[in-house]
């Protein structure tokens, strides 16, 4: 409590942010780097809801919730549910693609204002791991629950066992059993995870992020999307960070904290998710082989998204209007 009261006092005394909200390039971003940037928290545009992919639905749902006044982790709920219970959304929640042994294994989590997270790994037969997960914060001490736990848990508090593989997953999992060939190829992967952040009309900010994982993988394997840091990321006096993509790669450089570091200390939102792709494309020269991109959100509103690849972008939800703002791709430029 005492670090977090410091971190507080520190960002209120200078460290800061002033951000932009179009899509820049990593040229644009190299220029600004050396400039000393002081935050502007005077005024905040909200409310708001930003979320990874082109979810219309899932922003949509959010988006009502703020609109009648609702409170930020609300939001991020309802929009999240909004994909879990798409079965035409092979990538998260009910019709997921399964694990190589046929079994369809959920992660998510969720993270509130004040810094409380909630997560669930290698869940099956739940159709809503999103709010298992705030349940986990909200109802125990613990904050990550896996496999045969936290589906228990989810039944004691009410959610309802149901088969997660679909008619259509199951004929996509036998065409791919008849060579059983797993390749980290670009989209082969099938990880179109929904993360989702949102700022209600206090101003106070909450994100989640819930996935099916990648298609085939080994049994028991975890992404980033329900990793505190990794997957996900909210700092009530920053703003929020999450993921889609590779989890092993956002892991490894604690992506979604790393941005909202990086927002901290004066980056916007979009130079941040630039930076945070930068690290992986440097380390790894694989990066061609598959994607990872970012979504980051600041406490004024303003939001950034960045890609390894193209035909990753932002779905976002303000005044009534949906829009979908596509990222640059970093594999373009010159690192």
């Amino acid at each position: 409590m005492k670090r977090r009261n410091f971190l507080k006092k520190a960002s209120i005394t200078g460290i800061g942010l002033a951000v932009a909200p179009t899509i820049t390039s990593c040229e644009t971003t190299e220029k600004k780097e050396s400039k000393k940037i002081v935050a502007d928290t005077s005024k905040t545009i909200v409310p708001v809801v930003v979320a990874t992919w082109n979810f219309k639905n899932a922003t949509k749902a959010a988006w009502e919730v703020l609109e009648k006044g609702g409170m930020a982790i609300d939001a991020v709920e309802q929009g999240c549910r909004a994909e879990e219970a798409d079965v035409k959304n092979t990538t998260v929640g009910k019709g997921g693609s399964p694990d190589r042994d046929g079994n369809v294994t959920l992660d998510a989590c969720i993270m509130n204002k004040e810094g409380n997270y909630g997560a669930v790994v290698c869940m099956e037969n739940i159709v809503h791991p999103v709010s298992v997960a705030r349940k986990v914060m909200e109802e125990t001490p613990h904050v990550l629950l896996a496999g045969k736990g936290a589906e228990q848990f989810a039944v004691e508090q009410g959610f309802k066992r149901e088969n997660l593989l679909t008619e259509a997953s199951k004929k996509a999992w036998e065409k791919w059993k008849i060579t059983s060939e797993y390749k980290p190829i670009i989209n082969i992967e099938n990880h179109d995870t929904i993360g989702m952040l949102a700022i209600d009309s206090k101003g106070d900010i909450s994100g989640a992020c819930t996935t099916s994982g990648m298609a085939y993988k080994m049994a028991g394997r975890v992404g980033d999307s329900a990793v505190i840091g990794s997957g996900l990321f909210i700092d009530n006096t920053v703003g929020g960070a999450t993921a889609t993509g590779m989890g092993e790669e956002v892991l490894k450089t604690v992506g979604s904290f790393l941005i909202v570091e990086l927002m901290r200390q004066g980056r916007t939102p979009q130079e941040a998710c630039e930076e945070g792709v930068r690290r992986i494309v440097t380390s790894n020269p694989n990066y061609k082989n598959f994607q990872v991109g970012y979504v980051a959100l600041n406490k004024k509103g303003e939001y950034g998204c960045y890609c390894i690849h193209p035909g990753f972008g932002i779905s976002k939800y303000q005044d009534g209007k949906q829009i979908y703002i596509e990222s640059s791709s970093h594999i373009k430029k010159k690192v």
